[in-house]
């Protein structure tokens, strides 16, 4: 069976790091030939980290030409559509990881889509690549029921459950890198962690004002951000977060995109991993942070809620996020039980139960 996954971009944001191992974790069962096609942003030709020569990788030049978000995603779509049309004829399988992915994969035939979470846009443009990605694909994938209820109560479709995997390994050994966790150590202090960038859906300014409440008790706490890489545009948003730290004397230390070989020790230095997002679809960040041996705190949502269990702290508000934080910092819990959670989450499990998907489509 000749596979091809497509994403839209070769940084490290959550779909990209999924469509990475799942590909890789296709590769290695037998009979797939899995293809991987993306965007090479600002003259990528590779991806964020080495992928296992067993899948073929196809980075499509992409230039940044400095166009607003609407045109730049329709030039996504065609340049992704063009390159990859000529191709699909070699394919069994279509499966994209995105609405970019999911418009362009459309044009020239029909495609699977995993729908990783459910975004509220107001640019035209993707309004309507979102609406399409989820309405026109021929089956669906979801990664948490959560966000399968959701599609079924919003548009009447059923989705399939295929949760992902966690390379806990790598970020429990992250956890034993203690040169790594010193250099950040030595850079950051005592630390709470957010991952993911400065944006709305990642309640970063709830975060914020939470970390500025529990600083009041712990002095020396610093706050770090890493990731950032998105294709939207967030400048009014990062813009008021910067006012606000400003107001409230806070300098955090935004890092941007990290290293994928130096996240791990990130990751297991900090005191506590703060994920507050208003709309997740899976929670990949806080299961690496538990198998790292880090305390979370995540905003109280169902899909946080099925993905995580009682292994982290919840919390809705900036007050009850600060202290939750305070606690983790406080009282941090046995890590040996969020470990093992971790650990529960396997890409060989999750390729098996794609192929399973793939098969049953006929």
């Amino acid at each position: 069976m000749r596979i091809a996954l497509l994403t839209y971009s070769t940084k490290p944001r959550g779909g990209v790091v999924h469509t990475l191992a799942l590909a890789e974790a296709l590769a290695g069962l037998d009979g797939l030939d899995v293809h991987l096609w993306t965007l090479g942003r600002g003259g990528d030709t590779a991806f964020f980290r080495p992928v296992d020569p067993a899948v073929t990788v196809h980075a499509v030049p992409f230039p940044d030409l400095g166009d607003e978000v609407g045109p730049r995603i329709l030039r996504s779509i065609d340049t992704l559509d063009r390159a990859f049309a000529a191709e699909r004829p070699a394919f069994d399988v279509v499966h994209a990881q995105d609405c970019i992915s999911a418009n362009a994969a459309m044009r020239s035939g029909p495609c699977v889509r995993t729908v990783h979470h459910l975004d509220t846009f107001t640019t035209p443009e993707l309004v309507a690549c979102h609406e399409r990605a989820v309405v026109e694909p021929v089956a669906r994938v979801c990664v948490s029921a959560a966000v399968a209820a959701e599609v079924e109560a919003g548009w009447g479709l059923p989705a399939t459950v295929i949760a992902n995997g966690v390379d806990a390994a790598r970020f429990e050994a992250g956890g034993r890198d203690t040169e790594g966790r010193a250099r950040w150590r030595r850079r950051c202090g005592r630390y709470v962690l957010a991952l993911g960038g400065i944006e709305p859906r990642k309640g970063t300014l709830d975060l914020l004002e939470a970390y500025a409440l529990a600083r009041r008790e712990v002095p020396d706490l610093r706050f770090v951000l890493a990731g950032g890489e998105t294709l939207f545009d967030y400048r009014d948003y990062r813009a008021a977060f910067d006012r606000r730290a400003a107001e409230l004397g806070v300098e955090p230390e935004v890092l941007g995109v990290v290293a994928h070989d130096a996240l791990p020790s990130l990751v297991a230095e900090a005191a506590a991993l703060g994920f507050v997002s208003t709309q997740e679809g899976f929670g990949l960040a806080p299961l690496e942070a538990l198998a790292a041996g880090v305390p979370v705190v995540a905003r109280d949502l169902p899909v946080l809620r099925e993905v995580l269990g009682d292994h982290v702290a919840y919390a809705a508000t900036p007050d009850a996020i600060a202290a939750a934080l305070l606690d983790a910092l406080a009282a941090p819990p046995d890590p040996a039980r969020g470990r093992a959670h971790s650990h529960g989450f396997t890409w060989r499990r999750a390729a098996a139960e794609h192929l399973a998907f793939y098969r049953a489509l006929g």
